[in-house]
């Protein structure tokens, strides 16, 4: 069951899905029960994973936020690589390459949690982990450079 929190026209909402069966939706909004048919059959997108060879603008933390801690790895010479940037802002929960490592087009680096959803992470090309930008635990903005591979 998924719970989710909406705000529409400052009322809020809670919904929790029950059961997705084709075009029908069992779920709940706060409390009651609803049975919602959709036009066509919703199916689990694959997180985009975005590829960019240029180096994404950083944006400095506002004041009282907490800044990534300095002992995080550092991006080893990956002017030359593919660059694996976060799609949405989350938070890292497993890395599962390493510096050195070979990989291949849709392999799973890393997996990111973002609203309460898990992301797989894949590799968008094959080649070797040439930096890993990030660790378990991790938080990440959008467009931060997570991996790059050479």
């Amino acid at each position: 069951m998924k719970e989710y929190k909406f705000k529409i026209n400052g009322s809020e909402y809670k919904v929790n899905i029950n059961e997705v069966e084709g075009q029908e939706i069992k779920l709940d909004v706060n409390g009651t029960a609803y049975t919602v048919t959709v036009d066509k059959e919703m199916r689990a997108q694959k997180p985009r994973t975005i590829v960019q060879t240029n180096n994404a603008p950083r944006v400095a933390a506002a004041a009282g936020e907490v800044q990534r801690s300095s002992a995080a790895p550092k991006p080893a010479a990956a002017a030359g690589g593919n660059k694996l940037n976060s799609p949405p802002p989350g938070t890292i929960l497993d890395v599962f390459v390493n510096v050195g490592d070979q990989v291949k087009a849709g392999q799973r680096v890393l997996l990111l949690e973002a609203m309460k959803m898990e992301n797989n992470i894949e590799a968008d090309v094959d080649g070797t982990v040439t930096a890993v930008n990030v660790r378990k635990g991790d938080a990440v903005l959008e467009g931060d450079c997570l991996i790059v591979i050479g």
